[in-house]
């Protein structure tokens, strides 16, 4: 069984994955825009925020997920999405902007000055990108992918990851005129601990049950399910709090 992207799936928790989009936006807001693109764009939820920040720009969604370009299209016909790698930039914009998906990229050391080729002269490449690897849940993702009886091993996972803050300011300095980088902390609130799992379904854990069966799929969720209950006590209204910690970067050309 495969487990690709789900539009569904990722849109569980809309409200809190458009906290960091707005955060972003509020930054390059004031940017004379005529032309604006959305990479990796997911469902829409970022590019109609984009279209919404930047209201006389030409906006377009960018997203390698047929699924979610699907929901994308449904959700704002009156926005174009493509589906396409975010590497096949064929012309420049004003302001490049990604929420959540350049750690799926590989290799930022080139990927990021490309990007920057693609803005236009004082043109904002803005990016957010979750730090979030010392968090428990994830930590245990981690850990319990290193067991060989899931048989990951025998895989070839995709990419996910990213280069330390100080690195970006390296990469981009030589071709960038300014370059701003913070991380933020979100403290989400969660209904339950099943519901950490429902989070991570639409996102990191679909990594590792794409390679599993139906039968270990479920066991590699319940085993994970039993590790969150430990990692994180209920609140005195009976929540779980989600930590999740981002990266920001606003680049100027």
């Amino acid at each position: 069984m495969r487990t690709g992207w789900s539009a569904s799936q990722y849109l569980q928790f809309e409200d809190q994955r458009n906290q960091p989009i707005g955060d972003l936006l509020h930054r390059i807001c004031r940017l004379d825009a005529a032309s604006a693109v959305d990479l990796g764009c997911g469902p829409g939820n970022s590019t109609i925020r984009v279209q919404q920040a930047f209201p006389n720009a030409r906006v377009v969604g960018i997203d390698s997920s047929p699924d979610m370009i699907a929901r994308a299209r449904a959700d704002h016909p009156d926005i174009p999405f493509l589906c396409q790698d975010i590497r096949a930039l064929e012309r420049r914009y004003d302001p490049i902007f990604s929420n959540a998906c350049l750690q799926w990229v590989p290799d930022h050391e080139t990927l990021l000055p490309q990007l920057v080729e693609h803005l236009t002269d004082g043109g904002v490449l803005a990016a957010q990108f979750p730090m979030n690897q010392e968090e428990p849940l994830f930590q245990s993702i981690s850990q319990m992918a290193e067991d060989p009886k899931w048989g990951f091993q025998h895989h070839h996972l995709a990419y996910n990851g990213t280069l330390a803050p100080r690195a970006y300011c390296n990469l981009l300095l030589p071709c960038c005129r300014d370059v701003q980088l913070w991380e933020t902390k979100y403290y989400h609130r969660l209904p339950s601990h099943p519901a950490l799992i429902e989070w991570v379904k639409g996102s990191r854990l679909r990594l590792y049950l794409s390679c599993l069966s139906p039968e270990q799929q479920a066991a590699f969720e319940e085993e994970l399910l039993d590790r969150a209950r430990q990692d994180y006590p209920l609140t005195a209204g009976g929540e779980v709090i989600f930590h999740f910690n981002r990266c920001f970067l606003v680049a100027v050309r």
